[in-house]
């Protein structure tokens, strides 16, 4: 574990005149990998620079960033002028999905957020103090729309774990397995690896993502870069709420065809029997923390661009004070991504993925002075390289025994996707 945070920090927000976009805000001079989002629909935070944060591994990666942030917020000096989920300091994170990934989860607090919520725009500085002097300007200008990120130039994909035979053979392994009575459902999931010809800017796969995929909430931490459509856990004045996600498939352009395709989705007993995994690994945590906990007796098809979803939203009303990030570790794996039962489901990943994650299908978000904030998983999502020049995208699949191995590696293609088209509209295979 490693952290930095100085004496204490010094937070101050402002309201602002309205910020119609704020990914147009991120200035173009910032360092990519100190570039943070949390945008949808126009609503949201980013966020630039790095003040403080801690960098954590293994089993208490989440208890160690919890500690850290209460520790640190203990002894920073707030002045929020506006009040509101998210106005003061924050820190936003991004977990690893295992805890034997060789990567580093983290939380960062950026020394400027920029945020927009219900028509209101704000903005906060975070600085440190040594109790004598402040270290900067305890004030930021919010800076004018930026000009167009570049984009990457060619773009060439190249398997990355599992070329696409090598998947369906994990997969057609898997319904055995769950044939024989191992497991229920598991997610497998493979890489692709991508080499730009120019830097990778996340500004510039951040715009496009929002461009092409307004339903869903486009984020970046740290180099890792996405457009989730699934809200983990979000904590909002008591009130907690999570959007499960499970059973897919491909849209073809044509909308009637599509609605049909819909109407198919909602009575397909092998997508249904995956959802009702995953909603009850999120319904059985959330009623822990929870009074009043209600789940939808049936899903609902969520639309996106590519692909079209089940989709259910789990509310409750939180009763012990948990944090968004204590509810978020709790959460984690759900069956969404991990699958039923849990152990044997993460034997099998282990065995037949034959990749490391890294923070791929983790929770990434931000969390608030107050404990109140939103993670969702990463998902549709990929990680840029130290170099700038190379980037892992991720995709996974439900399997159950219904599951066939053509039809699953059609769907991580089409979860590939978005950041396929996102990274260039030039590519080369």
């Amino acid at each position: 574990m490693t952290s930095d945070v100085p004496a204490h920090l010094v937070a101050r927000t402002r309201e602002v005149g309205d910020v119609s976009d704020l990914l147009q805000r991120l200035p173009a001079d910032a360092p990519g990998r100190e570039i943070s989002a949390w945008v949808r629909g126009g609503d949201g935070l980013v966020g630039w620079g790095r003040v403080a944060g801690i960098a954590t591994c293994g089993a208490s990666r989440f208890c160690d960033a919890e500690l850290w942030w209460r520790d640190t917020i203990a002894e920073a000096e707030i002045h929020d002028e506006v009040g509101v989920v998210g106005s003061g300091p924050i820190a936003f994170g991004s977990f690893a999905y295992s805890v034997d990934s060789h990567e580093e989860s983290m939380l960062v607090v950026p020394r400027v957020v920029l945020g927009r919520r219900d028509g209101r725009c704000f903005v906060t500085t975070t600085t440190w103090s040594t109790g004598t002097a402040v270290s900067s300007a305890d004030t930021a200008v919010v800076p004018d729309p930026q000009p167009a990120p570049q984009g990457p130039g060619v773009v060439t994909f190249a398997d990355g774990a599992l070329p696409g035979p090598a998947y369906e053979t994990a997969v057609a392994e898997a319904v055995r397995r769950i044939t024989a009575g191992d497991l229920d459902k598991v997610v497998l999931a493979r890489d692709l690896l991508a080499e730009a010809e120019r830097p990778i800017d996340p500004r510039f796969l951040l715009h496009r993502l929002a461009e092409s995929y307004a339903n869903t909430w486009v984020f970046a931490v740290d180099g890792l870069v996405g457009a989730t459509p699934e809200m983990l856990v979000r904590l909002e004045r008591g009130l907690v709420t999570s959007r499960i996600l499970a059973g897919t498939i491909r849209r073809t352009g044509d909308d009637e065809r599509d609605l049909a395709l819909a109407a198919s989705l909602a009575r397909s007993s092998k997508d249904l029997e995956e959802h009702e995994y995953a909603v009850r690994s999120v319904a059985d945590v959330i009623a822990r923390f929870c009074t009043s906990v209600n789940t939808p007796e049936s899903p609902f098809v969520l639309h996106l661009p590519n692909v079209m979803h089940l989709a259910t939203d789990v509310a409750g009303r939180l009763t012990n004070g948990a944090s968004v990030l204590s509810l978020a570790q709790a959460l984690h794996p759900s069956a969404a991504v991990c699958g039923t039962p849990k152990p044997a489901a993460e034997a099998v990943i282990t065995e037949l993925e034959h990749m490391d994650r890294a923070r791929y299908a983790g929770p990434v978000g931000w969390i608030d002075a107050h404990g109140d904030g939103e993670w969702g998983i990463a998902l549709r999502s990929g990680a840029v390289d130290p170099d700038g020049h190379h980037m892992r995208l991720f995709a996974g699949c439900g399997i159950v025994a219904g599951s066939d191995p053509a039809s699953e590696l059609a769907e991580s293609d089409a979860k590939l996707v978005p950041m396929r088209t996102a990274l260039a509209g030039e590519e080369r295979t």
